[in-house]
């Protein structure tokens, strides 16, 4: 098996100098991707003169999706794996992602953080539907929705056979936040197995709360619930049961931030000001899903994948070019 390793990174040197250094120490062999952009802290210097790092591609988009597609589109192996640019491989990590592959059309597995003290957080980004892997549980989480088992996976630590990320067609660019989780629903849709494996282990620096999605996007309530509302009513159109997964959602939180208000932590002004942007963020969402919904009626589900544009890389540095 032909591994390559995509790493999406903004304004992260230092932590994705470890991210790369692990990789090179675990995963020898690997074509090793970073997608970079737009970073103002010397990562393209940094990156270009290690020799461990095969094609490191600029984009314009400060969003995490396009940074995977970009490197999902110029990645040559069977395999393709995202490591988050702050997560760190360790020692049986390569072999995990390929006995899991062997039986499996992807792979997951624990995402710890180095100080434990801190929780797991959530790997994209402040999202809603809970976290998007389980590693002090000892596997995944999983939901059934609308009749569908949805395994989900971490985002910045996930194997996918090539053929499998082309049925998908990469990762939908629509989303701020939440683009593992949909990619989620749409493998369930397509009955493609998510497996779990323990060994497939990375450790997580801590993080700032934007830090999680490669520092793309803050923890906005108005984005948080229209990624919510889009995918939902994208994957599974409008039924009672996705509506009152989405309206259970908001009510759990809206009660959460008036605790806040009664103990004096919040202001009853913010909590307007949160509950309109819940929504403003649930029917922008419910509608932009409905209408990718009409747009790709096709299993992959993705109006806004890989194939839907040629221009993510502003400039691209490709070693192997060279190396022939």
């Amino acid at each position: 098996m032909e591994l390559s390793v995509v790493v999406p990174t903004l304004n992260g040197r230092d932590r994705l100098a470890a991210c790369l250094d692990a990789l090179a120490a675990h995963a020898p062999g690997a074509e090793v991707i970073v997608a970079n952009g737009p970073s103002a802290d010397g990562t393209t210097g940094m990156v270009r003169d290690r020799d461990d790092v095969d094609v490191l591609v600029e984009i314009s988009d400060r969003t995490v999706n396009v940074a995977r597609n970009a490197g999902i589109e110029v990645a040559t192996g069977d395999a393709v794996a995202l490591v988050d640019y702050d997560n760190r491989v360790g020692e049986g990590w390569l072999d995990a992602v390929r006995a899991g592959l062997d039986d499996a059309d992807a792979v997951t597995g624990p995402v710890t953080p180095v100080d434990r003290s801190r929780g797991a957080g959530d790997v994209e980004g402040g999202d809603v539907e809970g976290g998007d892997v389980s590693d002090d549980a000892g596997g995944p989480e999983r939901r059934t929705i609308a009749g569908r088992d949805v395994t989900y996976f971490a985002g910045g630590n996930v194997a996918f056979r090539r053929e499998t990320l082309r049925d998908l067609d990469g990762f939908d660019e629509y989303l701020r936040t939440g683009g593992a989780r949909d990619a989620a629903h749409r493998l369930a849709r397509m009955d493609r197995e998510v497996a779990w494996r323990d060994d497939l282990a990375v450790t997580k620096e801590p993080t700032s709360p934007t830090a999680a999605d490669g520092g793309r996007s803050a923890r906005e309530w108005g984005w948080k619930y229209r990624a919510l509302a889009y995918r939902l009513l994208k994957n599974y159109g409008v039924r009672p049961t996705v509506m009152a997964r989405a309206g259970s959602h908001a009510v759990t939180d809206a009660l959460g931030a008036a605790a806040d208000v009664v103990r004096g932590e919040s202001t009853p002004s913010r909590w307007v000001a949160t509950g309109r942007d819940v929504l403003v963020g649930l029917a922008a969402g419910g509608s932009d899903g409905l209408v990718a919904r009409g747009r790709d009626r096709s299993p992959a589900r993705n109006p806004n994948g890989i194939s839907d544009r040629a221009d993510r890389a502003v400039a691209k540095y490709d070693r192997r070019e060279r190396e022939e």
